[in-house]
């Protein structure tokens, strides 16, 4: 009888221990996060690689220090670390990967760390068809219209919307085309299916400073947290737009923390776009301009051509995209893995559960 029980202990422990040392053979090599990476003219499917100004260290990770060149494109989330002053311009050529934004990320896009960033573009400066979240750095975002018709330009176009950790955003769009809507920040639902939850823009004290023509911040609402409306007076979320005491939509946005330092050399603390989309966030100065009705409906946003510049990549097209060889000048290294971390301390743990459980298998087959 003891003998039988000791004989199926046996077996039940080795099993157990099979199955642990499976899990512990296999598991994830990286991160959930952007499946390729776009930067510098050429596109990347694994993470540890390198370059001028940038390193793709994780799946979701990619930090730029000193970064000055071509649009950057992910394809998934991404969180992005700044250091020192960075930049990132809409690729003119006609076969690039991605076009009329500076940044574009297809899923949620997380920008912090110390640093700046400058990312223009025809259409949009920034462009995040889930969720941005700008934690702690100074993002200049601006749209110029350059050959845009019949659609929404803006600084940043994206689902939601949040600043936070002292965060400071200046969003602005010019042009000129038929049919052209203007906006500082737009928040569209881009057929997520967020429903009432989305579109929103929360600002946690911090600062925002949004202009367009037809809307300084199109929204369907948002939430403050110890921050106010500078500008417009009496300022308030509406509809879809952020308005004016009167009802009115606002062409210029400004939203500051509710006991806010002025930057130096500024008396008021409010930092505007001005009438040239290369000035700084901090140098930026223009007046405001008067408030306007705008459209009753936001406009929506159409697939575009890969290769044109007349329509726009807002909506994500289903046509795979080609895959290209690295480029022979970017740096390759192999760089820290963090999503690896926490799976490396489980594969330990698991690895001596399954040398105690053959341990404790041999001293029921001595007895």
């Amino acid at each position: 009888m003891f003998a039988a029980e000791s004989y199926t202990s046996r077996h039940i422990i080795a099993i157990v221990t099979m199955a642990c040392l499976c899990v512990l053979l296999g598991g994830p090599s990286y991160a959930a996060g952007a499946e390729s990476l776009i930067i510098a003219g050429a596109t990347y499917y694994e993470p540890g690689v390198s370059g001028p100004g940038w390193a793709w260290t994780d799946a979701d990770h990619l930090e730029l220090n000193g970064y000055a060149g071509e649009a950057i494109g992910a394809d998934g989330d991404l969180v992005l670390t700044l250091v020192g002053q960075n930049s990132v311009t809409e690729s003119r050529a006609p076969d690039a990967d991605i076009t009329l934004c500076g940044m574009e990320v297809w899923g949620n896009l997380t920008l912090r760390g110390t640093g700046t960033l400058t990312a223009t573009g025809s259409q949009c400066g920034i462009h995040a068809s889930q969720a941005l979240v700008v934690d702690g750095c100074t993002v200049d975002a601006r749209a110029d219209g350059a050959d845009i018709t019949d659609e929404a330009v803006a600084g940043v176009i994206t689902g939601d919307m949040a600043v936070r950790g002292s965060g400071r955003v200046v969003a602005a769009s010019t042009g000129s085309g038929a049919g052209v809507h203007a906006y500082g920040v737009y928040l569209q639902d881009a057929g997520l299916g967020d429903g009432a939850a989305g579109c929103r823009l929360s600002v946690d004290a911090s600062w925002l400073d949004a202009t367009g023509a037809d809307s300084g911040v199109a929204c369907m609402g948002g939430s403050l947290v110890s921050t106010c409306f500078v500008a417009p007076a009496g300022g308030a979320f509406g509809a879809s737009d952020v308005v004016d005491a009167s009802g009115a939509v606002a062409p210029h946005v400004v939203i500051e923390p509710d006991v806010a330092t002025p930057p130096a050399g500024e008396t008021d603390g409010v930092v505007v776009p001005g009438d040239s989309v290369d000035k700084s966030p901090i140098d930026a100065n223009p007046a405001a301009g008067e408030p306007t009705t705008g459209p009753t409906a936001n406009p929506e946003l159409k697939p575009a051509a890969a290769t044109t510049k007349t329509t726009t990549t807002i909506t994500k097209t289903t046509v795979a995209k080609v895959p290209k060889p690295k480029a022979a000048t970017a740096t390759t290294v192999a760089l820290p893995k963090t999503g690896d971390n926490c799976w490396i301390a489980a594969s330990m743990t698991l690895f001596l559960l399954g040398i105690t459980l053959l341990g404790v298998a041999n001293r029921y087959y001595n007895v």
